[in-house]
């Protein structure tokens, strides 16, 4: 069955700081070295398969170098061309290891997502460290997958890792924190949909013989409303890939352990520089790592040099995606320029080649704060300083769209009758924006107005009186609703969103709760419909200062699709089900039974 609605989904105070300087776009150092390119070394793993290295040499550098290590499933040959990242770090002289995963492109083995990675990532840093010309120091670099595979090799602890830069590296984090996300597409008892269909259907091929159809935005639209999960690639004309086990497995299946996930108990003991951003699918994971690799430190040295930096752009845009007019979807978030490219060089002369430059008396935490439309340092996450205020859901019982009588305040309800609404899953709210990733529409992510999302009745919507004085909420977020739904299991939304003077809407962060997964993501708890429970939504993590005359709005529902795969409501596996029934679902808010947002608001100086 075909969904008509989709369509909407694509419309959519410290002083300056040296390293955070206002220059022009930034861009890689020149270079200091020619460079030759050593192609398609086969390097060996334990097991006798062959991974095929690219390695990047210096002309005339002289001595024993360092190495940076780039592992990916995107395939290395890339990186030959003119100013790539390989490029510009053996610009500088180092030695660059620019590596395709094991059973991609021109490496040998199976590929299923992450297997072997955590393994694979130590022997190929041993092989680097032994060869003649290496001064054993290395380091890894790199964004998303690239970045993952960092933090999965990291956890074995070899002694020749001196500095990684994990880059929206999120989708690692596994079951570490509670947070079971799986690959940035199981996202604990939710999909991750869109992004995980479009990344497994044009990136997932398990096939080697041939190589994988391009699969367009278009042509996965077509899938969207189509039932059950498993085969959603094979009817887009995807290659064979791991999709169907991603949607089908269940969190606790041993399954999920291959792969090298973090359970939140592993050790580690090198240095790492955090990169995030906060319309990225996985900044609470990467600032759950930040706080991971220093709370988990074998010494000092590691534990005192994890650093992070959060832009407010997309994933993996942080170096790309900003500029003098920053715009994120269609939020304007002023000047968030950032010297990345020549950090990231700081990093690697201090950690690999011991130069003195200063980098790491930097803030531990730089984060671009949306609003204020600035850079600010932080020495921890979340802030000292911070104070965790609720913000009630109140109304008269008619909540329903933004003409409804919802609020929200930090006085405490009394005696208040619920908000009802119908959940149709064959009529989803849809997604507008958000902080999604590979779809294939770059139009997907991003702050977009979310009037028209607001007009449904399916959509409560509380919001704060227009303030006089700014707020500014930094740290991660959490809902906490007092439900109840006609159903056996049905999904809970919420969505934070900032509403300008001139009444739009942009969203700031959003997260879903599969009410079966209420009392944790290892037990499953089904519904009754005389019961009320008590519903904890995550809403992954921010920094937004609301400014006068601005309002603070929550939207909640229970369905915010493509973004999130629909709950069918019949308290089945959802993966394999063609039918559905809709749910009447209540949210509650008295004396005895409160919902509010929990938001982190940072005083003013």
């Amino acid at each position: 069955m075909r969904i008509p609605c989709f369509a909407m989904w694509a419309a959519a105070c410290m002083p300056a700081l040296p390293w955070a300087q206002t220059a022009p776009r930034d861009s890689w150092p020149e270079p200091i070295n020619k460079i030759r390119v050593e192609e398609n070394v086969k390097i060996p793993m334990r097991d006798g398969i062959k991974l095929s290295t690219d390695l990047y040499f210096p002309i005339d550098a002289g001595g024993k170098l360092p190495a940076i290590l780039i592992r990916t499933p995107y395939n290395k040959a890339p990186y030959v061309k003119p100013n790539s990242a390989a490029r510009a770090f053996a610009g500088q002289d180092y030695v660059v290891a620019v590596q395709d995963t094991r059973g991609r492109y021109a490496s040998e083995g199976d590929y299923t997502a992450f297997a072997g990675d955590v393994t694979d990532g130590y022997d190929t840093t041993d092989w680097l460290a032994k060869q003649s010309w290496s001064n054993g120091k290395i380091g890894t670099y790199g964004c998303s997958y690239v970045g993952d595979v960092q933090i999965l090799q990291a956890q074995l602890r070899h002694p020749n890792l001196t500095a990684m830069i994990p880059q929206a590296a999120g989708s690692s984090i596994g079951a570490a924190g509670d947070r079971y996300y799986y690959f940035g597409a199981r996202k604990a008892g939710n999909m991750d949909f869109a992004s995980g269909l479009g990344w497994f259907s044009n990136q997932g091929n398990k096939d080697r013989s041939k190589p994988a159809p391009n699969i367009p935005d278009s042509q996965l639209r077509k899938v969207w409303g189509t039932l059950p999960l498993v085969g959603m690639t094979a009817r887009a004309g995807a290659a064979p890939s791991d999709w169907d086990d991603m949607v089908s497995r269940e969190l606790t299946d041993p399954w999920w352990d291959q792969f090298g996930y973090l359970k939140g108990n592993e050790r580690f003991n090198v240095p790492a520089l955090h990169i995030g951003s906060w319309y990225d699918f996985g900044v609470a994971e990467v600032l759950l790592e930040f706080n991971l690799l220093r709370t988990n430190a074998e010494s000092s040295l590691a534990r005192d040099n994890q650093f992070a930096v959060i832009s407010p752009t997309y994933h993996c845009q942080s170096e790309t995606g900003t500029s003098e007019h920053t715009v994120v979807g269609g939020r304007d978030l002023g000047d968030a320029r950032f010297e990345f490219y020549s950090l990231y060089l700081q990093w690697f002369d201090h950690w690999l080649k011991g130069i003195d430059n200063g980098v790491t008396k930097r803030p531990k935490v730089m984060l671009y704060v949306m609003g204020k439309d600035a850079w600010r340092g932080e020495q921890e996450w979340p802030l000292a300083r911070t104070k965790y205020t609720r913000y009630y859901l109140h109304s008269d019982g008619h909540a329903n769209s933004r003409t409804g009588t919802g609020t929200l305040s930090t006085v405490a309800p009394q005696q208040e009758p619920p908000d009802r609404y119908t959940y149709d899953p064959g009529n989803p709210v849809p997604s507008r924006g958000g902080p999604i990733c590979c779809t294939g529409d770059p139009h997907a992510d991003g702050s977009y107005d979310q009037s028209e999302v607001e007009n449904r009745s399916d959509v409560l919507v509380y919001s704060a009186p227009v303030l006089k004085e700014g707020i500014e909420v930094t740290g991660p977020l959490k809902v906490v609703l007092h439900a109840s739904s006609s159903a056996k299991d049905t999904d809970f939304t919420a969505k934070l969103v900032d509403v300008y003077p001139d009444g739009k809407a942009y969203n700031v962060q959003e997260g879903i709760l599969r009410a079966r997964f209420r009392e944790g993501f290892t037990k499953k708890m089904w519904m009754k419909a005389s019961e009320v429970y008590e519903i904890p939504i995550d809403l992954e993590a921010t920094s937004n200062y609301f400014g006068p005359g601005h309002r603070i709005l929550l939207e909640v529902s229970s369905s915010n699709f493509p973004r999130f795969d629909r709950n069918l409501n019949t308290g089945g596996n959802n993966y394999d089900e063609t039918k559905w029934v809709t749910a009447e679902n209540q949210v509650h808010h008295s004396a005895a039974r409160v919902s509010y947002i929990l938001l982190p608001v940072i005083p003013q100086r």
